[in-house]
């Protein structure tokens, strides 16, 4: 395969000057092209740069057409949009969810672009999609159907340790948390931290991420403030053929956040950019959306895309900084994204899935769906269902909003409600009180058709934000 890899001076040979454009050739070449001869991967790049609008809509080589020729590549000119009649859309555990919310999702499925939807059950109000909701577009995509915590994720650390071990080094446990875990907005971790997705030449193909690298390098490796957790607790597992790992109790580590203040700024300049060249009647505003072909588009797919390595990158810091710290290996991992978009294909068609607070779910893909501080999570295999998209829920899913757990309890019934539990939390506050949280045996009760459990796991010692 050696001899057929293109290099620099190859791209040189037929004029590839630019260097985002080059980035991309390189990249289509590598992931579609891998089985061509070099000749014939250079003579596909070369069709490309000498007739782009030939390729603007082509399945693969539209992105760097465009680039290629940037008069192709402009946002689409303002123009009002009109809402149409309200599309049909599968709702998941319809009891379990406000009008309100029913509402809002009724709201997305009128946008002229909406093909398809669906609402899981533990969705809520949010801005723009609700939360848990999911909704397939056709080559465009909305930056606030993926919210402004792009890659927001779950991850879970499986360790060959009995859950003994956590209740014997207690101390020990807690300095870590205290020690390697930081939360909030602009935050950061007193310890040197590198990894790969900082070094990469996406941050330099947009000015925004050329000044956002920076933020990303400080944050690396923390946490968010709201319900963003780093916790240790029991895995109650059935055997996990995926991992090899035979059923039984292990100790387990799982993290909440996402893509922090670098995914925010990104979501908040395309968000405007959308708005300002898609204009909606005003309940819809923060809907609008960009044209994958326009060069608005290409730019926010890039920067979700690297947001959400990030996202993940964070997680893996995490974890990795724990371990060392505690002596820990992981035996296993599991995790998943909860709000981006996918390019997928769903009744023979290929759409843009945005998963705004919903897991994926697709048919044997492992997942997590966490309940609240005092509350299993699931470990979940999803069933593959179309008419959810091939999605699940997120977690419990707000039953009330911040402000008003914050009118309704109080520290001292949290506390009250962690001991009966025996759960320990460092930090947090009575915003995230489980009972502001829905029964997250319900909601999994609503989603049955949507994924089977494999495991479960019961938080013990929970870190959030002080709020």
């Amino acid at each position: 395969m050696g001899k057929n890899k293109l290099r620099g001076k190859d791209l040189d040979a037929i004029n590839y000057r630019d260097n985002k454009a080059r980035s991309i050739a390189l990249d289509l070449v590598s992931k579609h092209y891998k089985y061509q001869s070099k000749a014939e991967k250079l003579q596909i790049l070369k069709e490309v740069i000498e007739k782009p609008q030939d390729y603007v809509n082509h399945q693969t080589l539209g992105l760097l057409a465009s680039v290629l020729a940037p008069k192709l590549n402009r946002l689409l000119p303002k123009q009002q949009e009109e809402l149409e009649e309200v599309k049909p859309f599968f709702t998941f555990g319809k009891k379990h969810i406000q009008s309100n919310t029913i509402h809002q999702m009724e709201l997305a499925m009128s946008l002229p672009i909406a093909v398809k939807g669906a609402l899981m059950p533990d969705a809520h109000q949010g801005y723009g999609l609700p939360i848990g909701g999911v909704l397939a577009s056709e080559n465009t995509i909305i930056p606030y159907g993926v919210g402004m915590d792009i890659g927001c994720r779950m991850s879970l650390s499986i360790y060959d340790v009995k859950p003994e071990y956590l209740t014997r080094y207690e101390y020990q446990f807690k300095k870590a948390l205290k020690d390697y875990t930081c939360f909030g907005t602009g935050g950061s971790l007193s310890i040197t931290q590198e990894n790969e997705v900082l070094e990469r030449d996406t941050f330099n193909d947009t000015p925004l991420l050329k000044k956002l690298r920076g933020k990303a390098v400080k944050q690396l490796g923390t946490s968010g403030s709201g319900n963003h957790f780093v916790e240790f607790g029991i895995v109650h597992l059935e055997a996990l053929n995926d991992f090899g790992v035979d059923g039984g109790k292990y100790l387990g580590l799982l993290s909440h956040s996402g893509s922090r203040g670098f995914g925010a700024s990104i979501a908040k300049f395309y968000t405007k950019m959308a708005m300002d060249s898609c204009l909606l009647p005003k309940p819809a505003q923060h809907l609008a959306w960009l044209d994958l072909q326009s060069e608005g588009g290409q730019e926010y797919w890039l920067s979700m895309n690297l947001a959400g390595d990030y996202a993940k990158a964070c997680h893996d810091e995490i974890h990795k900084n724990l371990n060392k710290a505690l002596g820990l290996k992981s035996i296993a991992t599991v995790e998943n994204h909860h709000n981006f978009a996918w390019k997928e294909r769903h009744f023979d068609k290929d759409y843009i899935i945005h998963r705004k607070g919903a897991t994926p779910a697709a048919q044997g893909e492992l997942g997590i769906i966490p309940g609240s501080m005092t509350t299993s999570g699931f470990i979940v295999k999803g069933k593959g269902n179309e008419d959810a998209l091939k999605s699940a829920a997120h977690g419990a899913g707000r039953r009330l909003s911040r402000s008003k757990a914050r009118s309704q309890f109080t520290m001292s019934s949290l506390k009250q409600h962690l001991k009966s539990s025996k759960v320990q939390l460092i930090g947090g506050g009575v915003d995230e009180a489980p009972n502001a949280y829905k029964d997250i045996h319900q909601v999994m009760n609503s989603q049955k058709d949507l994924v089977e459990i494999v495991g479960r796991f019961d938080p013990k010692l929970v870190r959030m934000d002080k709020n």
